[in-house]
């Protein structure tokens, strides 16, 4: 199983639903359609709510939270699927720096459990340092690895098409 947290901007953050319900939609494909949420069900997305650490704000509407707050709560719902896979979209786009690490503490959590990671990130400064293999696509596949074989300023210049400024402390070995 694959779950998918999007980027904020995809969400109608009017409809009125709570913290608590976002999270437990994740175990919806665990349910049959007639049959209520389960204590194990409640206790999974409890778990996943306290991981992210938005357990006090489980009964508040998702539209009145910080871009942070709801990043982690999208976050809650995707590992509440139990799945093997997570698919995140840019979860650190406008995000503050707290709220930056508490994402990275859940990525570093669900990779110990054994989930597999798949993160769109565009910010160069911090891959090599947030992630331990990477890929460098723009319309194909340019590079895949670690970031030492990745960050090569030849494949940068390519890319990027000489606009960017290749600095040497994005390669670490």
């Amino acid at each position: 199983m694959v779950a998918y947290v999007p980027q904020r901007g995809t969400v109608d953050w009017d409809y009125p639903v709570t913290v608590y319900d976002v999270a437990m939609m994740g175990r919806y494909g665990h349910m049959k359609w007639w049959q209520n949420e389960t204590k194990e069900d409640h206790e999974i997305v409890n778990r996943c709510l306290e991981m992210v650490r938005m357990s006090d704000f489980k009964e508040r509407q998702i539209g009145q939270l910080s871009g942070g707050q709801q990043q982690r709560v999208f976050m809650a719902r995707a590992l509440a699927q139990g799945a093997k896979i997570l698919l995140l979209d840019e979860p650190f786009a406008g995000v503050d720096a707290a709220t930056e690490n508490a994402i990275l503490d859940v990525l570093s959590e669900a990779k110990k459990a054994g989930i597999t990671l798949v993160v769109v990130h565009h910010d160069l400064a911090t891959a090599s340092e947030y992630f331990d293999k990477l890929l460098l696509i723009k319309q194909r596949l340019y590079a895949a690895g670690p970031p030492s074989l990745v960050f090569k300023q030849e494949l940068l210049t390519e890319v990027y098409e000489g606009k960017l400024k290749v600095f040497t402390d994005l390669i670490k070995d």
